[in-house]
């Protein structure tokens, strides 16, 4: 009788464990993918930002002397990503990829301009930043127009910091979210024991004593869950970075490291926490309420 009480009892425990692991690591597998996305949302915003290109006409008289004094000067500007010189050669073969027509033919003459397409770096792809680098263009009189969306700018920013915003409520309330889900199996599974702890304080054991043994489990399951965790993460990394390597996810090995060491740090901090106010919890109750 007492043998199957037994199995029955290490069966319930097992049981237990298994759901405070299964619980820690969901819980920290959706906060790591919440985490890489936050570190490369960045990164996509700005190679969205960066895709966005400013073009800059030249007028007919600029020789080619102008033409690469300019291209020299962007060379060694801080606000240049890349850029490509388009001859008015080149602009017309494009026009005539595009219409479908040799539009020379009509007007005898090309009447397009020599141009660059520059492409600035992510933190300069602002209203304010971009006013500065026009002015500064067009103090050279050689330089006939400078064309780029404007709209889009504004829009793209707007979008950014509205997305920023969201993402950062959301990882807060994912966040408390996860530190309940992974208190309440600990509590659940500190509950079971409660006659046992209550037993070894009227025994005379200290409450450092009662607790230590139970901080010290409830950390090996968030060690477990955030490991397993870890494991599930690094195979999505490597299946993301196998089927869309554009993304360039594994590109910062740091902050993906970093994002790695949060969900581990994460999963000890919150159960080793949960375990000591957990049992703190039934050692202060008195020997009626634990019914």
């Amino acid at each position: 009788m007492n043998s199957s009480y037994d199995k029955f009892q290490k069966r319930r425990l097992i049981s237990s464990y298994f759901s405070v692991v299964l619980s820690i690591f969901l819980v920290l597998f959706l906060l790591g993918l919440l985490g890489f996305f936050v570190i490369n949302s960045k990164k996509l915003s700005d190679d969205f930002k960066e895709e966005i290109a400013m073009t800059v006409f030249f007028k007919s008289e600029a020789n080619d002397s102008i033409i690469k004094s300019f291209g020299e000067e962007l060379r060694s500007s801080t606000f240049t990503k890349k850029f490509a010189f388009v001859s008015k050669e080149q602009a017309a073969k494009q026009h005539k990829e595009v219409i479908g027509e040799d539009f020379m033919k009509f007007l005898g003459v090309n009447p397009l301009q020599n141009s660059f397409d520059i492409h600035l770096r992510a933190a300069y792809v602002n209203k304010e930043s971009l006013i500065k680098i026009e002015s500064k263009m067009r103090a050279n009189e050689m330089i006939a127009d400078i064309v780029y969306d404007k709209q889009l700018v504004n829009l793209v920013n707007d979008n950014i910091k509205n997305v920023s915003m969201w993402i950062l409520i959301i990882s807060g309330i994912l966040t408390l979210i996860a530190v309940l889900l992974i208190n309440s199996s600990l509590r659940l599974s500190i509950y079971s024991n409660r006659f046992i702890i209550k037993t070894m304080q009227m025994v005379g054991a200290t409450k450092a004593f009662i607790r230590k043994p139970f901080i010290i489990q409830g950390i090996k399951l968030g060690l477990i869950g955030s490991g397993l965790a870890i494991i599930a993460l690094i195979g999505v990394l490597f299946y993301i970075e196998t089927n869309f390597p554009n993304l360039g996810i594994m590109q910062n090995q740091f902050l993906v490291a970093f994002v790695l060491l949060g969900v581990l740090i994460m999963g000890i901090l919150i159960t080793g926490i949960s375990s000591f106010f957990g049992t703190q919890r039934f050692l202060n109750l008195r020997t009626d309420d634990l019914y």
